[in-house]
């Protein structure tokens, strides 16, 4: 599906969609319960559906009602299992591990380009502590239950290991600590795992070089809600610091979700704070939305420590950096960072967003200040995390059509 933009100011309230980081953890920590767990505002995309499928596969019972899911806990985990993670890098590095928790023999598939996104950094511990791999890719065949132990993984590719691990090592009778053998990017997503974790009653210990996790604890089932999700606010928060005005509702200011870095780089924008170098380490889910917000800076800005985008659903590096000239603006890259260079506006063109949903929203944000229409390509990708996002952008006073399907 391709959408035409016409240019135009975005204005008006948003309810701001539920986080998918939360929902994916929230799923996962009631499956992990004895008993019967009621989720509200849970995000409805193709990310969380590949979660629920996978836990149903394990052995939970997931329904939905009115919009809010009823989630009975695993009781009798199933012995083998066929799992499609979509194009979720989340189900799939968060699974792997949990299977083999409760011995389950398992394999794993996928589309797009989540066959091609790094698991290396789960293999060798997950080995060292009782699980095998008949195959290296995919579909990766996981056989063995894991036991506790020590576990030393490379935090450098992505967090999303570590909270496959801080699950499945939560289930365990044994005692098991997590090693880091070097530093822990997006450590706030870890954050988020640890909270939601909490919250049903589990604790983590963190440590000098990683977490301790206490074999034989109980997640247990309670009434949770899914906040907004802070990743996809950037998206309409880059709008407002490019001339929109919209009043983003329902945002929870103390939220551990790490991509509320976003609000101080606003204001930062407005104030006139220095934005001259933009760490994306902890952040990197931000980057096309900040790229697309300091195209209209007072200076150039330079975001560092991007490489990890490289291996998102696109290359998000060059993908971004070809959005923002394609456009019209002005962005160089390097093989970790992208450095911006203002404009005063985009001139419009095609985006393509390579079935990456970042890319698209993104796009359709440097749309509201363009000079001519801007054609957003395989619209239908934000069906990955936000399917309601070209809905909003309409009901906010965009001029977005259908131009094909």
């Amino acid at each position: 599906m391709d959408i035409k933009i016409t240019p135009t100011k975005l204005g008006g309230k948003l309810i701001v969609p539920p986080s998918k980081s939360i929902s994916h953890r929230m799923l996962i920590c009631a499956a992990l319960c004895d008993g019967m767990t009621h989720i509200d505002n849970l995000l409805e995309c193709m990310d969380s559906h590949a979660t629920i499928n996978a836990l149903t596969a394990l052995g939970a019972e997931i329904k939905v009602k009115n919009g809010s899911y009823d989630v009975k806990g695993i009781v009798n985990p199933k012995k083998t299992a066929a799992v499609d993670c979509f194009e979720s890098g989340s189900t799939l590095r968060f699974m792997i591990p949990i299977f083999s928790a409760f011995g389950c023999e398992a394999e794993f598939t996928g589309r797009g380009k989540l066959p091609e996104r790094p698991i290396t950094p789960i293999i060798k511990p997950m080995i060292d502590n009782g699980a095998t791999f008949e195959t290296l890719t995919m579909p990766y065949k996981v056989k063995g239950k894991l036991h506790g132990g020590k576990y030393y993984i490379d935090g450098s590719v992505s967090s999303q290991f570590t909270t496959g691990l801080l699950f499945a090592l939560s289930v365990l009778k044994e005692d098991s600590e997590i090693i880091l053998t070097t530093r822990l990017e997006s450590r706030p997503y870890v954050n988020i795992t640890i909270d939601c974790m909490k919250q049903f009653g589990v604790e983590v210990v963190e440590t000098k070089n990683g977490y301790f996790v206490k074999g034989g604890q109980k997640y247990q089932p309670h009434n949770c809600t899914v906040e907004a999700d802070m990743s996809q606010s950037a998206f309409f928060i880059a709008a407002n610091c490019t001339g929109s005005d919209i009043e983003l509702a329902n945002l929870n200011m103390n939220s551990v979700q790490g991509d509320k870095a976003i609000i101080d780089i606003a204001d930062k924008f407005k104030n006139g704070g220095d934005l001259s170098i933009i760490d994306a380490s902890d952040i990197p889910d931000l980057v096309p939305a900040i790229a697309v917000m300091m195209s209209f800076w007072k200076k150039p800005c330079r975001i560092i420590n991007c490489e990890r985008l490289r291996i998102k659903e696109c290359d998000r590096l060059a993908a971004t950096t070809e959005l923002i000239n394609d456009l019209g603006g002005k962005a160089i890259s390097t093989e970790n960072s992208i450095e911006i260079f203002p404009v005063e506006a985009f001139k419009g063109g095609t985006v393509r967003n390579y079935n990456d949903h970042r890319i698209a929203m993104a796009g359709a944000v440097a749309a509201t200040r363009s000079t001519g229409d801007v054609i957003i390509k395989g619209a239908e990708c934000t069906n990955k995390s936000y399917p309601g996002f070209f809905d909003d952008f309409r009901a906010l006073g965009g001029i977005a059509d259908v131009i094909s399907v």
